[in-house]
C-alpha cells in the first residue's frame, strides 16, 4: 500500500484524470503560468511542466518547436522548478509533474535536481529517456525527497509490464498508439487489451498519453482507462495564440481563446 504523499494530497479524484502537458517558457515564463492557471480552471487534475531540452529525442516537432522557443527566451531546469511558488500563489493547487530528460538532471546532479523539486514545490518527476532498469537510484532519490517517480510503460513482455506497473507512484503513462479500427471511433483490442493488463497490476491510476488530439480520442481512452495525457494537442492551441500571448494587450482575450479551445477538447 502507497503511503501518503503531497502528491495524493493535492489529486482530488482517481478516475477521469485530464493530464496536459505544457512546455515552461514558451512563449515566455509569465505566460507559463498563466496558461497552467487556465488548464485548471479548464479541469485539468495533474499539470505536466515540460523542461525545454536541445535534443528531445522522444517528442514529435510540435513539442521541439515549442522547446526551441522556451530555449531562446532562456529557460532552463532551474527556472522552470522556480516557476511553480508563482503558480501556487496565483491559485494552483494540482499536483505538478516535471517532465525532463535526463541529461539535464545529470548536469545538475542528481541530488541537487530532487532538493530543487522539493524546495520549490514540485510533487512528481517524469523522465522519457531513463529506462526503467536503469532508474532505481532516481526513483530512491524521489521517494527520499516526497516526489512521485511517474513510470512509462509500454507495450512490450508481461513480465516487465508487471514490473513496471507494479511498482509505479503517483500515476501510471501508459504509452500507446490510438488504434482505429474500421474508421469507427473506436481503440483497437491490442491496445485496450494492453490498458487492461496494466491497470491489473497497477495500485495507481493508468493514464494513456498518446496521440490524442480530438474530442472523440479523449472519450474512447475513458471509456478504458483512469486519465488522458494530451501533450501535441495543447501545444498547438499554445502555437496558434503565440504572438497574441506575447502581447501583453492581447493576452488575456488570448487565453481566454485557448481555455475554451481546451474545453471543447476535453469536455
Amino acid at each position: 500500500m502507497l503511503t501518503q504523499t503531497s502528491f495524493q494530497g493535492k489529486l482530488s479524484k482517481t478516475e477521469d484524470l485530464f493530464i496536459p502537458f505544457i512546455e515552461a517558457g514558451d512563449p515566455a515564463p509569465e505566460v507559463t503560468i498563466e496558461l497552467a492557471l487556465k488548464l485548471q480552471d479548464a479541469g485539468a487534475d495533474i499539470l505536466e511542466l515540460g523542461i525545454p531540452y536541445s535534443d528531445p529525442l522522444a517528442d514529435g516537432p510540435t513539442i521541439q518547436r515549442a522547446a526551441k522557443r522556451a530555449l531562446e527566451n532562456g529557460m532552463s531546469l532551474k527556472q522552470a522548478i522556480e516557476l511553480i511558488p508563482t503558480m501556487r500563489e496565483k491559485g494552483l493547487d494540482i499536483p505538478v509533474v516535471i517532465f525532463t530528460y535526463y541529461n539535464p538532471v545529470l548536469r545538475i546532479g542528481e541530488e541537487k535536481f530532487f532538493e530543487l523539486l522539493e524546495q520549490y514545490g514540485a510533487e512528481g518527476v517524469l523522465i522519457p529517456d531513463l529506462p526503467y532498469e536503469e532508474s532505481e537510484s532516481v526513483r530512491e532519490l524521489a521517494l527520499n525527497h516526497d516526489i512521485e517517480y511517474i513510470s512509462l510503460v509500454a507495450p512490450n513482455s508481461e513480465e516487465r509490464i508487471q514490473k513496471i506497473a507494479s511498482d509505479a507512484r503517483g500515476f501510471l503513462y501508459c504509452v500507446s498508439t490510438l488504434g482505429v479500427t474500421g474508421g469507427e471511433n473506436q481503440l483497437s483490442s491490442e491496445v485496450t487489451d494492453f490498458i487492461e493488463r496494466v491497470k491489473k497490476h497497477s495500485p495507481v491510476p493508468v493514464a494513456v498519453g498518446f496521440g490524442i488530439s480530438t474530442n472523440d480520442d479523449v472519450r474512447m481512452i475513458r471509456e478504458h482507462a483512469d486519465g488522458v495525457i494530451i501533450g501535441s494537442k495543447i501545444i498547438r492551441l499554445v502555437e496558434a495564440e503565440v504572438e497574441n500571448l506575447k502581447d501583453e494587450q492581447k493576452r488575456e482575450e488570448a487565453l481566454d481563446r485557448f481555455y475554451h479551445n481546451v474545453r471543447e477538447l476535453v469536455e
